[in-house]
């Protein structure tokens, strides 16, 4: 049952970084919310208001407060655990939207943020469009190039640029039949675990209407065209594209379960990453005129999508500040301290890590180009610090990494 809470002025809620999983109504008094600039490293604080719920992302995505929360004056505050917050929150559609908005443009700035330190070109979306058909097209894959811009000409069939656009799509798609002669027979990954629990909403029979197929390589959506509809997968895998100045940088799998889109539903901006099938995928397929409805109509839906939210917001947060740290070695450091938080071990005594990425997947986590990362990684290697295989990287002891990333960052390397 949730609980009144009181505290006296200048009583500490909690500190950033517990482990905490009550969510806070503000019923009387006032809250102070403080906590450090990711990229700028000043203080930032924020008060919260009668009414207003706070400690609800790190409780929802059970990872450790953003903030310190201090009561300013005498206050009293409504502790929620994450089922009470649940049961309420299902049950106040008014509610579900905000918070949805609240998220979804939280995680946008971040994007921006991240786009801005990797100086990544914002393009307009006609540009865009192109550019990402370009580098599918330069990268030989031509099943996706074909998809973009056929993606184009119907979102913009007035463009000046039409012809243009029509031969680049017949030439891709010569290419494409080319290709699919020469590599017939070739297998592709299926994926059809669907037991993941929130499957379970959306098998009636009633949620057939909004299935759609899509095959190997097929773009889903489009980085940079317009957001009219989100997905949930139900059985494949899709990969998540970003096109960063012309070249492409894979930025996630998602697997039966997880939603994609749903950003651009909410804030009414052009999609932001691209969306493409990783094998064979079938996923549901809902529009933005039915949106609100579905997801009002269906809090378990609503919950699911906020807990997502969480996770990215924090997840982005985690890589943005890799990608503020000066110093080469510690922000590398940092990379691979981010991937052990991502795969935590059993036996915490166990000090040696294997990774299963390349030095590719390195230089993107880092914001590196994969020439620097080689360099930077060969210094470590020299260190003994980490052994280097083509499929994977050896961490010998990740203490070591985090005592170099602790040193060399807070050296004024930042």
């Amino acid at each position: 049952m949730p609980k009144a809470m009181q505290y006296t002025k200048g009583s500490i809620i909690y500190f950033e970084g517990d482990r905490d999983e009550r969510i806070f109504i503000m019923q009387s008094g006032s809250v102070l919310l403080s906590s450090t600039d990711i990229e700028s490293g000043q203080a930032v604080a924020e008060q919260v208001k009668s009414g207003e719920f706070f400690g609800v992302k790190s409780a929802l995505g059970h990872f450790g407060r953003e903030e310190t929360a201090t009561a300013l004056v005498p206050t009293v505050a409504v502790a929620l655990t994450i089922q009470e917050f649940e049961i309420l929150f299902s049950n106040n559609k008014a509610l579900i939207m905000k918070m949805l908005r609240v998220f979804s443009n939280q995680l946008r700035q971040i994007h921006r943020k991240t786009e801005s330190i990797l100086n990544n070109i914002t393009e307009d979306q006609q540009s865009g469009m192109l550019a990402v058909a370009k580098s599918f097209y330069d990268d030989e894959e031509y099943r996706s190039a074909c998809d973009v811009y056929m993606k184009f000409l119907k979102r913009y069939p007035n463009t000046p640029r039409k012809d243009e656009v029509a031969k680049l799509y017949a030439d891709s798609k010569l290419r494409k039949e080319k290709l699919a002669v020469h590599n017939r027979g070739a297998s592709s990954y299926d994926d059809d675990d669907n037991s993941n629990s929130s499957l379970k909403l959306f098998q009636l029979p009633a949620f057939e209407r909004f299935a759609k197929t899509y095959e190997p390589g097929e773009v889903i959506i489009s980085e940079y065209e317009p957001g009219d509809s989100f997905y949930l997968i139900q059985s494949g895998r899709v990969q998540l594209i970003k096109c960063v100045n012309g070249t492409k940088k894979n930025l996630d799998i998602l697997k039966p379960g997880e939603f994609f889109g749903e950003m651009a539903i909410l804030d009414n901006s052009p999609r932001s990453a691209t969306c493409m099938a990783a094998g064979n995928v079938k996923c549901l397929e809902f529009n933005k005129e039915n949106f609100e409805l579905l997801i009002t109509g269906n809090p378990q839906m609503a919950l699911l999508l906020l807990k997502l939210f969480c996770k990215r917001i924090y997840d982005q947060k985690r890589r943005f500040r890799i990608l503020v740290v000066k110093d080469l070695q510690a922000r590398l450091a940092d990379v691979f301290l981010m991937l052990d938080e991502m795969n935590p071990i059993l036996n915490e005594a166990e000090k040696q890590r294997r990774f299963n990425v390349t030095i590719s997947d390195i230089s993107h986590w880092a914001g590196l180009n994969p020439e620097i990362t080689r360099d930077e990684i060969n210094k470590l290697v020299a260190q003994r610090k980490v052994e280097v295989f083509d499929n994977y990287i050896i961490v010998n002891n990740i203490n070591d990494l985090k005592r170099l990333y602790e040193t060399r960052s807070q050296a004024g390397t930042r």
